[in-house]
């Protein structure tokens, strides 16, 4: 009995050492086999009963090699396994040039307000900026808003605290470099502003603006239409057709709101247009006196006139886009269109 068992012992041993595998699967079979809780060499551990007093000793010594060659042996073929799969690994070549097919391109909100930049910075505007969390000061009292104006309802704009909000316009901006700067004023001011709106086609809850204030001596009306006459003729074609609105804002009196001749249809009717053949693109006036006398500029001595423009609208009729939702999704097939405009 004792010559069987160290018999069975030898040929455990023997096939361990002899053991190859050629993939994962195969090697947890051996784990399982030879290592796992109910592995083949656990019962030669109980059978040392059976063997002759005069050579327990030996019999022991054989099933713990055993054991312990079974270890070395997983250790081994685990090291085996992973230089395999190194070895099929393909190594780029490093001495290669890069492939420069696939490069980023600028956003579309961004290429139209670089050029809005460019273009009010040729008639002598400045670039004027803002925090995105403004107080009720700047974004609405200063702004001659009066305290039941809807705007102030939680409907319309993101409040923070009683004081503190999302800003809904970059109007702020203005009353801040006002509040900081004498006159001659003449700057612009563009930043992503905030309005609770649910989010379509054609409305969202964050959007871009692009004010611009002018504030001198003799400032008029007539200044206000030639600037916004040469900014449309610029960002657009050079034969686009302009008309003056009258229209309502707190903070300008008189107020009126610009429109454009359709660029899609050229004036014939068409859904961009709702079949007028006018687009609107921002809203104007003379700054109310209100206004420069909460900033502490003498209206008696000084006018100026304002006007705003979103953005996204610009950059739909320059670019024909029809859904709002785009600019902010991030999708690649959309972005890439716009990798051959250089801004």
């Amino acid at each position: 009995m004792s010559q069987e068992l160290f018999d069975k012992a030898n040929e455990k041993l023997s096939e361990i050492e002899k053991y190859a595998v050629n993939n994962a699967e195969e090697l947890e079979k051996f784990r399982i086999a030879f290592l796992g809780s109910k592995n083949t060499i656990k019962p030669l551990f109980g059978q040392i009963r059976h063997v002759d007093a005069d050579r327990k000793k030996e019999y022991g010594q054989l099933v713990n090699k055993l054991k312990q060659t079974a270890e070395a042996k997983f250790t081994q073929l685990q090291g085996q396994l992973a230089q395999s799969a190194a070895a099929d690994i393909e190594v780029p070549d490093l001495t290669r040039p890069v492939n420069a097919d696939r490069i980023g391109s600028r956003h579309p909100l961004s290429i139209i307000e670089g050029k809005i930049i460019d273009i009010f910075s040729r008639i002598g505007f400045s670039l004027s900026e803002g925090p995105q969390i403004e107080d009720d000061w700047h974004n609405f009292t200063a702004l001659n808003f009066p305290p039941n104006h809807p705007a102030r309802d939680m409907q319309d704009t993101f409040f923070l605290d009683k004081e503190l909000a999302l800003r809904t316009h970059t109007s702020s901006v203005q009353i801040r470099h006002m509040e900081n700067n004498e006159p001659p004023i003449r700057v612009i001011s563009p930043g992503r502003v905030f309005r609770n709106e649910t989010i379509s086609a054609r409305a969202h809850c964050q959007f871009h603006q692009v004010e611009g204030l002018y504030v001198d001596e003799g400032v008029s009306f007539a200044d206000l239409k030639q600037t916004l006459y040469y900014f449309a003729r610029e960002m657009f074609e050079k034969d686009t057709e302009i008309q003056f609105r009258p229209s309502y804002f707190p903070f300008t009196e008189i107020s009126a709101e610009m429109d454009i001749s359709c660029l899609v249809c050229k004036k014939e009717g068409c859904p961009v247009c709702k079949h007028t053949g006018w687009v609107e693109i921002l809203g104007c006036g003379m700054v109310d006196p209100n206004v420069l006398e909460n900033c502490n500029i003498d209206s008696e001595k000084y006018t100026g006139f304002a006007f705003g423009m979103g953005i996204e609208r610009i950059t739909m009729l320059k670019y024909r886009i029809n859904d709002l939702r785009l600019y902010f999704e991030n999708d690649v097939r959309f972005l890439e269109q716009f990798s051959h405009i250089i801004p």
